[in-house]
């Protein structure tokens, strides 16, 4: 299917150095915790799916050994298999998650390496941590935060909120008073600034993103055992897409899976909520175009949204991108061969689905590329 560039609307940066085999491999997976005995992480959808796609563009057969594949990555070096699997990939712009550590390319380093545009994410889990930092008591950080959170949102094309990590997504739908906000923040410094977990906190975050009026990403469905999947769950988040409904702000539910049909029913009841099934595709592998199918089900063509949520390896932003597009071609393109579309329509959807939703919605065209 002939499409536009496309639009990661969700993604990380890429390792600036050579991983060594075990590190690469534990990309491939969300388990935190090494393989089984005697297994290796290869031996997944996301194992195989690198192995087909990746190799032809190190001028190595597809499908070849892993050992192979990594030697030959290795013998290029980071930043030509960085450039050669980015290039390869149809991306156009780039929407990055800054909030993760590490020696990771920013928007702008990532996107170059693929001729492509960068623009920032900011998490706001870790954003508040940093601010937290030197802060003498609750009222001088909650000043500060807020003064952080208007300043990110000059240059951010959206928020995110890993709230479903930190504690799930049954939060109080509500924005929580001051007094409860700062009594949060002296019990948050008294036990010495660990990870920002406190559901005050947390929706004090989400409140005071919704608003600058930029998206708010949140992730919801299966990632690390850091969650408890079942906490995970978009329905949870009703109660907070109600509330938000008459703010301005658009929500993007991120990932979903296997929580996609709940996601794509609330993005067809509420007009400020879009969804994708990013990191879906790249570990179901050629399942992935039953599970866009089934997104697809419900979801109206308008709230769809392409991302990779491409984390560490280039090698996962050619994949997710490869997969997205073998899926959405199969899908539409068995309800053009039926007659129930039209190729005239499949072709806008399409475009929609891999760039021109996410335009939309991030501001795109007015928005400034990071530095």
């Amino acid at each position: 299917m002939d499409l536009p560039p496309l639009v990661d609307h969700h993604c990380h940066g890429v390792l600036r150095y050579e991983p060594a085999p075990g590190t690469f491999a534990a990309y491939l997976t969300e388990s935190d915790r090494p393989p089984a005995a005697g297994t290796t992480f290869f031996d997944t959808q996301t194992g195989f799916a690198v192995r087909r796609w990746c190799p032809p563009l190190l001028d190595l057969p597809a499908h070849c050994p892993p050992g192979d594949y990594l030697d030959r990555r290795r013998a290029l070096g980071p930043d030509e298999t960085r450039r050669r699997l980015l290039g390869a990939t149809g991306i156009g712009a780039y929407l990055l998650d800054t909030g993760l550590p590490g020696d990771l390319t920013g928007p702008a380093e990532t996107a170059r390496a693929a001729g492509g545009t960068g623009y920032e994410v900011v998490r706001l889990e870790a954003l508040a941590e940093r601010t937290a930092i030197g802060a003498r008591d609750a009222e001088e950080f909650t000043d500060a935060l807020g003064t952080a959170i208007e300043d990110a949102a000059r240059t951010a094309v959206a928020f995110k909120s890993v709230a479903a990590y930190r504690h799930g997504l049954a939060l109080d739908p509500l924005p929580p008073p001051p007094h409860e906000v700062h009594r949060a923040v002296r019990d948050w410094m008294a036990a010495g600034l660990p990870r920002l977990a406190d559901p005050v906190l947390l929706r004090h975050l989400v409140w005071q993103a919704v608003a600058t009026g930029r998206p708010l990403q949140l992730h919801t469905g299966f990632g690390d055992p850091d969650l408890r999947l079942d906490h995970a769950d978009p329905a949870l988040l009703t109660d907070l897409v109600k509330a938000t409904a008459d703010t301005g702000t658009d929500l993007v539910l991120l990932h979903c899976y296997p929580y996609h049909r709940q996601a794509a029913y609330l993005a067809s009841v509420f007009p400020h909520v879009y969804a994708d099934v990013g990191l879906a595709l790249t570990h179901t592998g050629p399942r992935a175009t039953a599970v866009l199918a089934e997104f697809l089900e419900l979801a109206p063509f308008a709230k769809l949204l392409f991302s990779t949520d491409a984390y560490g390896l280039p090698e996962l932003y050619l994949v997710g991108s490869v997969l997205f597009r073998t899926a959405l071609a199969a899908v539409l393109g068995d309800w053009t061969a039926t007659g129930a579309w039209s190729a005239a329509d499949a072709r806008r959807v399409g475009a929609m689905i891999a760039a021109d939703n996410a335009r939309r919605v991030y501001g795109l065209d007015a928005a400034t590329a990071a530095p």
